[in-house]
């Protein structure tokens, strides 16, 4: 059993790097990667977590980018990230500027509402550098005004709702250069979220994959298990590779997200790194990255 896709607190994860890495290593999973969004501040505690650890665990390094398109939600993943380069930290460094603008904008909605908040005041609650919309829902259910997380996110802070903001993405070419010079893998993250129709599914997706994109993520919670099974073999057609993953963030975060599980909470099989990303990392080895203590 293996997940390459995940989240800490480093972003809108729950747990912290080093207890996501925990968590992983207690699941025993084989090979686990950790893509926060827009950031990689969580790598090296999870890198040396994984590597402190008697088990056999590999450590994927990674990131999920919001990359900006016309409908719906297109992220980009990187996988077998082995440094911090100078492209991906301009492309980090712009993504934090956007999402704090869009932070800002949905303070002052809130604020117009009649919550009175800074967004220094929901900057000081939470530790990550990555502010998102997860952690306002986690400010609105302190102040009572919802009971949990989803409950912000149908009421306030989903689209169309009172508190919701754009978040301006990177561009696509911009993020695959950023993911390759890294020395990562361009992966496209949970299709279906681009909001396009099954009949314009292929010609969307050779499109995204001539501008250097070279997996797709089949499989995740948010699809079906037939819709796997199509988004599997449509990547074959293309000659992408095909990975899998659970998109956790956390204990109960969302009750379909299990770590080391994916659509159908089926078991993420080894298959999706040792058959298919693999032959697409070279000479990878997590231990020798940037994020290992021997390296860092």
């Amino acid at each position: 059993m293996i997940d390459l896709h995940s989240h800490s607190s480093a972003s809108d994860g729950i747990l912290s790097p080093k207890e996501s890495a925990e968590y992983a290593i207690g699941k025993n999973l084989k090979v686990w990667a950790l893509t926060d969004h827009d950031t990689v501040d969580g790598l090296s505690e999870a890198a040396k977590t994984c590597e402190k650890s008697e088990s056999e665990i590999i450590f994927i390094p990674g990131i999920e980018i919001n990359i900006r398109w016309p409908t719906g939600e297109f992220h980009l993943l990187g996988l077998g990230l082995r440094r911090y380069s100078e492209d991906l930290k301009d492309l980090v460094a712009d993504l934090t500027e956007s999402r704090r603008n869009r932070n800002l904008e949905i303070v002052e909605k809130m604020n117009k509402d009649g919550i009175e908040v800074t967004l220094e005041d929901i900057e000081g609650l939470f530790a990550e550098s990555q502010i998102g919309r997860p952690h306002f829902a986690s400010y609105l259910m302190k102040i009572g005004k919802v009971k949990h997380r989803q409950e912000a996110f149908d009421r306030f802070l989903g689209k169309g709702r009172p508190y919701y903001a754009t978040h301006d993405g990177a561009d696509l070419d911009v993020a695959v250069e950023a993911i390759r010079s890294a020395g990562g893998v361009p992966v496209l993250a949970h299709p279906l979220s681009l909001y396009v129709s099954w009949g314009k599914m292929d010609e969307t997706i050779e499109k995204i994959k001539n501008h250097g994109v070279e997996g797709l993520e089949a499989w995740h919670p948010a699809a079906r298990i037939n819709e796997g099974f199509k988004l599997e073999q449509l990547a074959k057609k293309l000659g992408m590779f095909v990975t899998a993953g659970s998109d956790f963030h956390g204990k109960g975060v969302r009750a379909d997200r299990h770590l080391g599980k994916t659509s159908g909470d089926r078991k993420i099989e080894d298959r999706f790194y040792f058959e298919e990303l693999l032959p697409h990392l070279g000479d990878f080895d997590w231990r020798k990255t940037e994020w290992c203590k021997s390296n860092a």
